[in-house]
């Protein structure tokens, strides 16, 4: 739990009575501890068990209908759980969330039922008209608009009414086209789902395709749903997520086996009897990529459908790990390079990490124009881009890119430290198990103890 709040700056509390939530101060200490609030969460994104960033970075506890609570991500949650320098929302942090009262389907027919009895009892006609027209009756039901055919009418506008409605509710943390709906729970993500997604996301398609292979016996190119949860466990157990977890069942967050309800109905059919290609499900992985990219491009709050240059630089070197300096360095070279610079489309940007999925590839293709004398320059990166990732990068990306990694100003590509960089930022910081050093330092002493022992072994 973070152990300070940055709610307001000590000026503005003076002059605001305790200041607002969110308010902005050129107050070189507020800043200060802005920071030291970032970089305290960095090091949960980094070292923490998954546990522990699923309940700093989630921000719902969701009571339902029999009174059992269980505690989601939403979506945003979630991109903000592996992107660092994202501050959490003031006043959430770890075990400290929004209580929200969610009933599902039970809630829909409860209501339903309330608007119904009380459409009825309008619509209801005293005993006595209803005897006096009693002899009419069969007369009235044969005629076209009669009252019981208003009633039907009343009801089917209302249940379409009802319909729309839960409908527009389950939309409210995800789209109905996102992979993120097809999670059940109207897109919200469980410490299962986490785990999961975190494990699709940090694992390179090659892995998979290979994991399939394995457990594919009969040649067919497909898996039923317990060959895919052994997948699934074994390309888990090399990721940095699936190696730091450990069950918590204090705080109700152990991996349950298997996939949620919703995910093996969508991966195997209603009935699970289905099965899972490997062509499918790297649809799968394409569409939660495109999907988690949106969120990070709409989180920029983009003006006409485009952010800046320094937004999308900033989104290149989230995972580099460069020194403080160095990025600072960077982050002025692009400024002065776009000072009215025309910004980015969500497209150009997709274009670009569509390019960096293939990041290996590029990087024999750039080796290969190294070792012939060929410079790195723009022209040469739109053709790699064309021949590995079949993608046109616009002539503006390719700006952007060279102003950040053009390190001596000559128009050519600083290749090592891009291919670095670039690697990180597909693999978004999941690619290995992180530590707070002493395994390291273990690991270093035990390396030199054995070499000192071979030396002392060998005969003189």
């Amino acid at each position: 739990m973070v152990p300070w709040s940055v709610t307001a700056c000590p000026d503005q509390a003076k002059t605001n009575g305790g200041g607002f939530p969110g308010s902005i101060c050129s107050n070189s200490k507020y800043w200060s501890l802005v920071e030291e609030v970032m970089e305290y969460e960095n090091r949960i994104r980094a070292y923490s068990t998954p546990d522990k960033i699923f309940r700093y970075f989630a921000t719902l506890k969701i009571i339902n209908e029999p009174g059992e609570t269980e505690v989601f991500m939403t979506p945003q949650d979630f991109v903000r759980s592996i992107t660092p320098n994202e501050k959490q929302p003031e006043h959430l942090g770890l075990d400290q969330y929004i209580i929200k009262r969610f009933d599902g389907k039970a809630k829909f027919f409860k209501v339903k039922k309330k608007t119904l009895h009380r459409v009825r009892k309008k619509s209801k006609v005293s005993v006595l008209q209803r005897r006096r027209k009693k002899v009419h009756q069969e007369e009235e039901r044969a005629r076209p608009g009669s009252t019981e055919d208003k009633g039907k009418e009343i009801k089917r506008k209302i249940m379409e009414w009802l319909e729309k409605k839960i409908s527009q509710e389950r939309e409210k943390f995800a789209d109905e086209g996102s992979i993120f709906y097809t999670l059940g729970e109207c897109g919200l993500i469980s410490f299962s789902d986490y785990i999961f997604l975190t494990t699709v996301l940090s694992t390179p398609q090659r892995n998979f395709e290979i994991a399939f292979k394995m457990f594919d016996l009969n040649g067919d190119g497909e898996v039923d749903m317990e060959e895919f949860e052994q997948v699934q466990s074994i390309i888990r157990s090399q990721t940095s997520m699936g190696m730091r977890h450990r069950d918590r069942p204090t705080t109700g967050n152990t991996l349950k086996s298997g996939l949620c309800s919703a995910l093996t109905t969508y991966f195997f059919g209603a009935d699970l009897k289905g099965k899972l290609t490997i062509k499918n499900f790297l649809e799968f992985q394409r569409k939660l990529q495109h999907d988690v990219l949106k969120l990070e491009f709409e989180r920029h709050d983009p003006v006409d459908g485009r952010i800046t240059e320094r937004q999308f630089g900033g989104m290149l070197l989230a995972y580099s790990g460069v020194q403080s300096k160095k990025l600072t360095a960077m982050q002025k070279q692009l400024k002065k390079h776009f000072r009215d610079g025309k910004g980015l489309t969500f497209q150009e940007v997709e274009n670009f990490f569509t390019f960096l999925k293939n990041i290996n590839d590029v990087d024999t293709a750039l080796s290969f124009y190294h070792m012939a004398g060929a410079s790195l320059d723009k022209v040469t990166m739109q053709q790699v881009a064309r021949t590995v990732a079949k993608v046109e990068l616009s002539d503006h990306v390719c700006d952007v890119v060279f102003a950040l990694f053009d390190c001596d100003g000559n128009g050519e590509l600083s290749n090592k430290e891009f291919v670095s960089i670039m690697k990180q930022r597909l693999m978004r910081g999941l690619e290995k198990p992180k530590d707070m050093g002493f395994t390291r330092l273990m690991q270093a002493m035990w390396k030199c103890a054995q070499e000192t022992a071979w030396d002392f072994a060998l005969p003189k």
